[in-house]
C-alpha cells in the first residue's frame, strides 16, 4: 500500500523517510527519524513497535542490518510487514515479507533503503533509487528524498491510487529557532495528488523556515534602507531602528527565521514588497 525512502545525508548529519500511499494519513504510521542516530519506515501492515524499538537498537550502536534482523526475528507477523532502516553509518537495510501483496519488494545500498509494496511494478523503486543516487549529494536531504518520491509516483506509484504523503528530515540543531531537531515534518492525509501538494508545502516550507544564504544577504544601507523604512511603516511598522521595524512586520509573516541584523533576504524582501497596506 506504499512506498518510500528512508536516507542519511551524505554529511551523515540528517536523515529522513518519504513515504507516499493508497491510505490516510500515511506519515502518521510509516516514518520515524532520530537526530545522530537514524531513520525508519514501517509498512504493508506497520508495526508501531517497531518505530520505538528500532531507534533503540541503533541507539546502542546495531547497523541498520542489524535492526531489521532484530525486529522481524521477534514479531510474528513479519511476514506481513515492510521495513526500511538507515543509520548512521553504512548501507541501509530493507525487508519485504512473504505475504506482502504483489508488487512487493525494496533496494538499498550506502545511506539508503527504499520499498514499497502494492505497486505499479519493481520499477517504481528501480526509477527511486536510480534518482537517489544520480542526485547532487550536496543538495539537502528533504529536497534528495521528496525527488526520489516523486520519481516512484511518476513510474506508477501505489497501483490502488493515491490518497497521502509525508516528509520526515531531521538533524541536529535545525530545528524552528535552532532548539530541536525536526528539520522538516510535513503531511498530506487525503489530497487527489499528495506528492504534488508535499512540493507545495516544502516551497512554503523553505521560504518560512528556511535558513538565509549568506552570499545573497543584501546590506540595509542608502537607497534599500530607504525603501524598507518606507515600505514598513506603511504597513504600519514605523521604528527608529530598522532592525527593530522589520523583525516586528517579519514576525507577524513568519519570515523571522530569516532575519540577519543589517541586512535583509532577497527573499523577505521580495515578500515585503508584495504587500499591499489595508
Amino acid at each position: 500500500m506504499t512506498f518510500s525512502i528512508v536516507a542519511r545525508s551524505a554529511d551523515g548529519r540528517s536523515y529522513g523517510v518519504a513515504v507516499a500511499s493508497k491510505f490516510l494519513a500515511v506519515g502518521s504510521v510509516v516514518p520515524t527519524a532520530e537526530a545522530d542516530i537514524g531513520a525508519l519506515a514501517t509498512q504493508a501492515y506497520g508495526n508501531f513497535a517497531y518505530r520505538p524499538q528500532g531507534m533503540a537498537l541503533l541507539r546502542t550502536g546495531v547497523d541498520a542490518a542489524g535492526v531489521v534482523a532484530g525486529l522481524t526475528a521477534a514479531d510474528p507477523g513479519r511476514d506481513e510487514r515492510q521495513l526500511g532502516v538507515v543509520g548512521a553509518s553504512g548501507s541501509g537495510a530493507t525487508y519485504t515479507g512473504s505475504q506482502c501483496m504483489d508488487w512487493a519488494g525494496g533496494r538499498a545500498g550506502d545511506g539508503y533503503a527504499i520499498q514499497g509494496n502494492i505497486l505499479a511494478g519493481s520499477r517504481v523503486v528501480e526509477r527511486m533509487e536510480q534518482t537517489w543516487l544520480a542526485g547532487d549529494p550536496g543538495a539537502a536531504l528533504a529536497e534528495r528524498l521528496l525527488g526520489a518520491l516523486s520519481a516512484g509516483d511518476a513510474a506508477g506509484g501505489d497501483r490502488r491510487g493515491r490518497q497521502s504523503a509525508a516528509l520526515l528530515v531531521v538533524r541536529r540543531g535545525h530545528g524552528y529557532g535552532g532548539t530541536g531537531d525536526v528539520e522538516v515534518d510535513l503531511r498530506v492525509d487525503d489530497h487527489a495528488d499528495p506528492i504534488a501538494e508535499l512540493s507545495r508545502l516544502f516551497d512554503l516550507h523553505r521560504l518560512y523556515f528556511g535558513r538565509p544564504d549568506p552570499d545573497t544577504l543584501l546590506d540595509l544601507s542608502g537607497a534599500l534602507a530607504d525603501e524598507v523604512t518606507g515600505r514598513l511603516a506603511e504597513l504600519g511598522h514605523a521604528h527608529a531602528d530598522l532592525d527593530e521595524a522589520l523583525a516586528g512586520w517579519a514576525g507577524i509573516e513568519n519570515l523571522e527565521e530569516r532575519l540577519v541584523s543589517g541586512k535583509i533576504d532577497p527573499l523577505v524582501l521580495a515578500q515585503l514588497r508584495d504587500q499591499r497596506h489595508e
